[in-house]
């Protein structure tokens, strides 16, 4: 005989803890009595009778479904099983309320083959009958459709998920998915995976990359939030923790049943969850199509760069920002080319050209650098500081990161005095960012991170050149640096310009990408040589030509798409603001920059004055300056190079080749006695090309 008194007290028992808002710990322990009376049990009667009890129980109290959801909670849990090794059956008898619940036609539905649910449901239909309940065919039916409602194929949701507002409903599975979470029960326990409702919702596939990734959607409150992931972080119980941090209900000990929750549920719902394509980044795409201007696009990538992805969007009116644009174009010519080069980014890639930078520098404050270069942003998205424009104060790699976020959109930068060491020197590397391509990291896992890429424009203001006169000549051949002097405006009323693409923006730019069309990226190329082969006939460099050329090209794009006012930049407007050959040179700036020291340390050079009078420095002696040449202690001569920023032994090859250096066969030094000792001698031909111009002497 089972237990009968101890069962039956328990069973009495639950009229004291039986209600419609029954607690999730009161419904434990009516899962716990099903499994000792299951357990228990001596007979299928002993069943019965006892399940018989709790059902009149739960309906005196008026809870019907509570009922419902309890016994289908112990069917999942696979208890008939355990009976069935016993030889029982798990039932109870039905009674005319039952047929308005769904225990009883899902009892058919578990049925494993169509001949146990066609018997079942003959046998049903009779008991039903005598019941005084009609129609239970009629309403199995029913049933069986609404478990159908997210059908595919021939699989159908057998346990639906029951969160409140939810935004899918999904095949539970094994799991009981309800307003106060998700649980999985067993024969001998109840396990909480999250004591919130949490479900995934959408899965995005990376456009460049075919990786996916879940949005996972969870209940704080009333109100359900978001968050996308990788699977890799989702479906391991260590990484799945720092989700934590947004407000998932997850700890170190409910960790690997959440995972596993949210594997098992994107496994068994794979047609069921949305698909969507995703990118991480923004510019060119598959099929010649550009981010974000592509509709159902979702953005999955690097949450902090979500910012700038929502700043690339349209806001207000259109016409009030073309208006001032065009007000702006015609009032400056810097202006003009700030526009155009923000035009001239996505074209960088279409035509084949190199990454470049345009710097407005100037040590006043109100010209309208800032501004500037807000106008130039509101091309593509808002104009506010900290949104799409970012400022120099950030590390390289946040750089490289930005930039290949960026991909094909201009990057603009603010206030370049920001990276500069507490000894004025700029940390900033202009080929960081002119190369096109990040440097290659290893990862934790083995292996290496993709590298990042980039073919795009940079936008940047400051109080000083970007480049140094140092620099290298990669350098400053992909510079085009504009002073912005207090006698010239970039832009005519700031507080008018900054008000106004604060508030409307993000048309231009989307607009021009639509318009250019296969068509018209061919003309542009053909166009493009064009303004190049006149450009580099000049005293400019290569690299400096290619870079006007582009921004030229823009403008006439971007005049015939979107200003419609006739005017663009020529040749002549643009070469201005172009570098010469020897400028750029960096042995040519290194050997003036050596002349000009040898200059500023003469008193420290044996010469002989205008008087015929030989002058030995008292102190330290660099060399000997005669006939038109400074013979430099070698040493010397490569430590002072060395600080003036400038590759010894790259300046010295120069000045070789140059004539501008008397050498031996091999090498670039020459033997000088100096105070008597044989010194190695860099002997360089002294600076004397340049037109002297007399001044009077200064009268006090």
């Amino acid at each position: 005989m089972l237990a009968e008194s101890v069962i039956s007290q328990r069973i009495q028992n639950l009229e004291k803890i039986v209600e419609p808002k029954m607690s999730f710990s009161n419904q434990e322990i009516v899962a716990d009595l099903f499994t000792d009376i299951v357990i228990q049990a001596e007979s299928t009667a002993d069943i019965v009778n006892s399940f018989n009890r709790i059902r009149d129980i739960f309906y005196r109290n008026d809870c019907k479904m509570l009922f419902e959801k309890l016994y289908m909670m112990m069917l999942k849990a696979d208890w008939k099983g355990e009976a069935r090794k016993k030889g029982f059956e798990l039932r109870y008898d039905y009674v005319y309320e039952d047929f308005t619940t769904a225990i009883p036609y899902h009892e058919i539905v578990l049925l494993e083959t169509e001949f146990e649910r066609q018997v079942a449901l003959e046998s049903l239909t009779a008991k039903a009958k005598e019941c005084g309940f009609s129609g239970f065919k009629k309403a199995y039916q029913a049933y069986e459709k609404s478990m159908r409602l997210t059908k595919t194929g021939s699989d159908e949701v057998r346990n639906p998920t029951d969160f409140p507002w939810q935004p899918l409903e999904l095949e539970a599975g094994e799991w009981f998915c309800d307003s106060e979470g998700v649980k999985k029960i067993t024969l001998n326990s109840c396990e909480v995976a999250c004591q919130q409702p949490v479900m995934p919702v959408e899965r995005l596939v990376n456009i460049d990359t075919g990786v996916e990734k879940l949005k996972i959607a969870f209940l704080k409150g009333e109100k359900w939030r978001e968050f996308t992931a990788e699977k890799r972080d989702l479906f391991d119980s260590t990484r799945i923790l720092k989700f934590a941090s947004l407000g998932l209900a997850v700890t170190s000990k409910s960790a690997r049943l959440l995972s596993e929750y949210i594997c098992s549920i994107e496994s068994l719902n794979i047609d069921r969850i949305p698909e969507k394509q995703s990118v991480s980044r923004l510019g060119y795409i598959s099929n010649n199509s550009f981010a974000p201007y592509v509709d159902g696009l979702e953005f999955d990538g690097i949450e902090n760069f979500r910012h700038i992805y929502n700043s690339v969007r349209e806001c207000g009116d259109y016409q009030k920002w073309l208006d001032e644009a065009v007000n702006c174009r015609n009032y400056s010519k810097t202006a003009q080319i700030m526009l155009a080069s923000s035009f001239a980014s996505p074209l960088i890639k279409k035509v084949g050209c190199l990454p470049f930078f345009v710097h407005l520098w100037g040590i006043e404050s109100g010209t309208g650098k800032t501004v500037a270069l807000m106008l130039s942003a509101s091309v593509w998205g808002s104009a506010e500081l900290g949104e799409y424009i970012q400022t120099f104060n950030a590390t390289q790699v946040g750089h490289e990161k930005t930039a290949s976020f960026l991909n094909n959109l201009p990057m603009c930068i603010d206030e370049l005095q920001l990276s500069k060491d507490s000894h004025g020197r700029s940390r900033f590397d202009v080929y960081q960012l002119a190369q096109g391509t990040g440097r290659t990291r290893g990862t934790k896992y083995g292996g290496i991170e993709k590298t990042p890429t980039w073919s795009l424009c940079v936008l940047s203001t400051g109080e000083s050149p970007i480049v140094q006169e140092s620099a290298g000549a990669g350098a400053v051949n992909r510079v085009i640096d504009i002073e912005c002097r207090a006698d010239e405006c970039v832009i005519e009323d700031g507080y008018r310009t900054s008000a106004c693409v604060k508030q409307n923006f993000g048309f231009a730019g989307r607009r021009f990408i639509e318009c250019l069309t296969d068509e018209v990226i061919e003309s542009a190329k053909v166009r493009y040589s064009e303004i190049f082969r006149q450009l580099s006939s000049g005293e400019t460099t290569e690299k400096q030509a290619m870079s006007a050329s582009l921004i030229v090209l823009a403008d006439e794009l971007a005049d015939k798409f979107i200003f419609h006012t006739g005017k663009s930049l020529t040749v002549a407007d643009i070469s201005e603001f172009l570098k010469s050959k020897g400028s750029v040179s960096a042995g040519q700036r290194g050997y003036g920059y050596m002349c000009q020291w040898i200059s500023a340390n003469s008193n420290k050079f044996i010469y002989t004055d205008p008087n015929g009078v030989l002058v030995v420095p008292k102190t330290d002696i660099f060399g000997v300056v005669e006939d038109g040449h400074a013979f430099v202690n070698a040493g010397i001569f490569r430590k002072y190079a060395k600080e003036g920023g400038f590759d010894d032994r790259a300046l010295l090859s120069w000045l070789k080749s140059k004539c501008l250096i008397q050498t031996r066969s091999k090498g670039f030094t020459k033997t000088k006695r100096i105070n008597g000792i044989a010194t190695d001698c860099i002997i360089m031909q002294l600076n004397t090309s340049e037109d002297e111009t007399e001044y009077p002497e200064m009268i006090p």
